[in-house]
C-alpha cells in the first residue's frame, strides 16, 4: 500500500463529494427550487421511479424509521412527494414523487450535469469516463446516508 495515497485519498474524495453536493444544492435551488435539503435528494434517489414504503427509505438514507418519516412529513406539506395506499400490502403506504418532487429530480440531474462538466473541462473527456469506471469499480451500492 502506497502511503501517500492512503494519506492523500480520503481527503481528494471527501473533499470532491462534499463540493459536488454542494455544486447540485445551489443549482437546484437557482432552478427555484429553494425549500429543500440536499438530505432530500438522496431521499429522491430512492423514491424514483416506483416509490417506497418508510421502511425502504429509512434503510437507503440509513437513519431510523422515526427520522425517515418526519423527512416524509415534511415532503407530503411541501408538495414534493404524496402518499397512497401500496399495491402489494393493505398494511403499508407507498411514498410516491409528485410533479413537483419529479421537477426537483430533474433539476438535480442538470446541476449535475453541470458540476460534472466542469470536471471535463479539467480532465478531459477520456480520462473523466476513466474515473467514471475506476469509481464504479470502486464504489460500494446500497445505502446512502446523507448529511442532515
Amino acid at each position: 500500500m502506497d502511503p501517500t495515497a492512503a494519506r492523500t485519498l480520503p481527503p481528494l474524495i471527501l473533499g470532491l463529494a462534499a463540493d459536488l453536493v454542494g455544486a447540485i444544492d445551489r443549482g437546484v435551488r437557482a432552478r427555484g427550487f429553494d425549500d429543500i435539503r440536499p438530505a432530500h435528494g438522496y431521499a429522491f434517489v430512492r423514491l424514483a421511479p416506483d416509490g417506497a414504503t418508510v421502511g425502504e427509505l429509512a434503510d437507503h438514507l440509513g437513519v431510523t424509521k422515526q427520522a425517515a418519516s418526519q423527512m416524509v412529513e415534511e415532503l407530503v406539506r411541501k408538495g414534493y412527494v404524496e402518499r397512497r395506499p401500496h399495491p402489494a400490502d393493505a398494511r403499508a403506504r407507498l411514498v410516491l414523487l409528485t410533479e413537483r418532487g419529479w421537477s426537483c429530480t430533474r433539476a438535480a440531474d442538470a446541476a449535475a450535469a453541470d458540476a460534472v462538466g466542469a470536471w471535463e473541462d479539467v480532465l478531459g473527456g477520456q480520462r473523466l469516463r476513466r474515473l467514471a469506471a475506476d469509481l464504479a469499480d470502486l464504489a460500494p451500492g446500497g445505502r446512502l446516508r446523507p448529511a442532515w
